[in-house]
């Protein structure tokens, strides 16, 4: 299990992995988040860490109270997935 690291310079949410950086970029406006990209490195992909940053990156919004817009289509894939984290979007987007 990897620990989120909020890099707020770099404004995106990290796995700091053996080798290499998996990451979800975001805007913050108030409290609104806008979850705009993820990338996980192409060794990495497929064993669940893009998955898992998700998931840390949520339970992280749930906590601080933020309001969710998101943007990547892989954290709206995620939720899609997983409808217990509709309560953190932004009302009116419609995630499926």
């Amino acid at each position: 299990m990897y620990q989120l690291i909020n890099n707020k310079e770099a404004k995106q949410f990290q796995f700091l992995l053996e080798d290499a950086i998996a990451k979800i970029e975001y805007i913050l406006a108030q409290d609104r988040i806008y979850l705009t990209h993820t990338e996980v490195p192409p060794s990495y992909e497929g064993k669940g860490i893009g998955s898992s940053l998700i998931k840390q990156t949520l339970e992280y919004i749930k906590e601080q109270d933020l309001t969710l817009v998101p943007l990547c289509p892989f954290v709206a894939m995620y939720i899609k997935r997983n409808p217990e984290w509709k309560a953190l979007v932004l009302k009116g987007i419609n995630i499926g």
